[in-house]
């Protein structure tokens, strides 16, 4: 049915428009109602407060599905209160129509339309909505099809994204019961009800990133991202862009889109600095920035951007010592110093030795889809002589080696012996608290080493540890990044190492 010119001017008197207006409003206003009328099923108008004052005749056959049997009922009340999923408060507040939309509620789906109005000085009064088709699933379903597929799609990537983005760890994944554990844990906990900045020291493998991890988790802010950048690992030539993102074209070669950096993506949650350490001077400013302002500004842009991160850090390197060289802020180093936490080297907590290999063994087992094995009293004699320079890392790629070579089900000292060339022959007990010390004295089936053979522990740890980089430079052809990757140590360690053990970088 058309409205009538009644209806009209109920319409108009209603929205309060200036007298002025009135006669061009009326005769637009006509032409759009027969058109929308003889073309809608049904048509709504809500005034500039979001309140629905006027409804066609054909709408009212909407009314009972909506739960209103009276036109009465239904007009003069908020339109989200009567019509649930609409967006015409939005189309009222921005101004901005939607010209084509699926609206599902409890009365059925429907394809609408939605229109602001607006007075001669441009300001929007309100709102025209109008129901182009009832039950559109009936006459279009491969839109429809296609609306379902591309929502499940959606849908799906939000789980994903946010399945990533959730912590990984948590203090129960932080094995061990030792002292020092337990202090870690409680200084841990202890900063995960606040926002304050974190650095976590200790040497590679200890289980840095893995307590980032687990503070997030306990913090205020766990249902946002948690979002780990490696320094060492970038080159030096995009951390910046890593960090702050890259406005578009801001050189050449760019995206033509904004690309954002880790500090908009962890944006309301923490941001992990693995290896701060290894963080380029120039770079060290911008990041103090960023830290003290909470406002970071991408590449190439003169925009402004703030942000909310909480920062944990992470160096298995002397930052105190790198301030004192000048290679390392001090501003920026106090900055991340509010709450220092070390964790401790596996040689510093061996009585988790047992725990460790226990939760490493059946998670090497579950993903190698291997048989679970049992490491017998023997071979964790032979574990805890080992001075675990990779600290958990390294204990997990003896398990995994271990694991690969052999299919016997007990793991015994000959099984790590030979993952673990030198470390020394195990004696039995009785003979290790008796056999005198100096020369070696032939007897049974083992020999004792000479005293004049064995060399200062130093000494040997050196040579030890310039066999292991020679072995892995020349597994990685070279490669420097890739062998301190195989060694389980940062690119700047390594450099360090090849410096203080004579090589030659090439």
């Amino acid at each position: 049915m058309s409205p009538t010119l009644s209806s009209l001017d109920e319409v108009v008197q209603t929205i309060d428009l200036p007298r002025d207006a009135r006669s061009v409003l009326e005769l637009t206003a006509r032409s759009m109602f027969q058109l929308f009328a003889e073309t809608a099923e049904g048509m709504m108008v809500v005034d500039r407060f979001g309140r629905v004052v006027w409804i066609s005749e054909g709408y009212k056959q909407f009314l009972p599905g909506l739960g209103f049997a009276n036109e009465s009922d239904f007009v003069g009340h908020s339109v989200e209160e009567v019509v649930p999923n609409t967006l015409m408060r939005e189309v009222i507040e921005t101004g901005r129509p939607v010209l084509v939309d699926l609206l599902t509620n409890k009365a059925g789906t429907f394809l609408v339309s939605r229109i602001p109005l607006r007075d001669p000085a441009g300001q929007v009064i309100g709102a025209l909505g109008l129901v182009l088709m009832a039950h559109p699933e009936s006459t279009m379903q491969p839109l429809i099809r296609k609306f379902a597929r591309l929502q499940g799609e959606l849908d799906d990537a939000r789980k994903q994204l946010a399945e990533q983005r959730r912590p990984k760890y948590t203090f129960a994944s932080f094995i061990g019961n030792s002292p020092q554990v337990m202090e870690v844990k409680r200084q841990a906990r202890r900063v995960a009800q606040t926002d304050a900045s974190v650095l976590l020291l200790g040497e590679t493998g200890t289980g840095k990133e893995l307590l980032a991890h687990a503070i997030h988790a306990a913090s205020s802010r766990a249902g946002r991202p948690f979002i780990g950048v490696n320094i060492a690992a970038v080159p030096e030539t995009l951390l910046e862009a890593e960090f702050f993102g890259v406005a578009p074209g801001a050189y050449t070669g760019a995206d033509k889109r904004n690309r954002d950096g880790k500090f908009k993506l962890a944006d309301g949650g923490t941001l992990f600095l693995d290896e701060i350490g290894d963080m380029p001077g120039p770079l060290q400013a911008k990041l103090l920035r960023a830290l003290q302002e909470q406002e970071i500004e991408p590449l190439g842009s003169n925009q402004v951007i703030k942000v909310d991160v909480r920062v944990i850090a992470a160096t298995s390197r002397d930052l105190s010592q790198l301030v004192a060289d000048g290679r390392f802020r001090e501003d920026l180093y106090y900055r991340l110093n509010v709450v220092p936490i070390r964790l401790p080297a596996l040689r510093e907590r061996l009585g988790d030795l047992e725990a460790l290999v226990e939760a490493l063994e059946n998670d090497v087992a579950r993903r190698s889809g291997m048989p679970h094995r049992e490491v017998t009293p023997e071979a964790f004699e032979v574990l805890r002589r080992h001075h675990w320079r990779g600290n958990i890392r390294e204990l997990r790629n003896v398990l995994e080696q271990v694991t690969m070579l052999c299919d016997d089900l007990r793991l015994g000292a000959q099984h790590f012996r030979r993952v673990l060339p030198h470390e020394p022959e195990a004696l039995p007990s009785s003979a290790a608290n008796d056999a005198p010390l100096g020369p070696a004295k032939q007897g049974g089936s083992r020999l004792l080493p000479a005293a004049e053979h064995i060399r200062p522990l130093p000494e040997a740890i050196a040579e030890l540890e310039r066999r292991s980089i020679e072995a892995a430079l020349l597994a990685t052809g070279g490669n420097k990044l890739a062998a301190a990757r195989l060694l389980g140590i940062s690119r700047a360690t390594l450099y360090e190492k090849l410096n203080t053990r004579g090589f030659t970088k090439t």
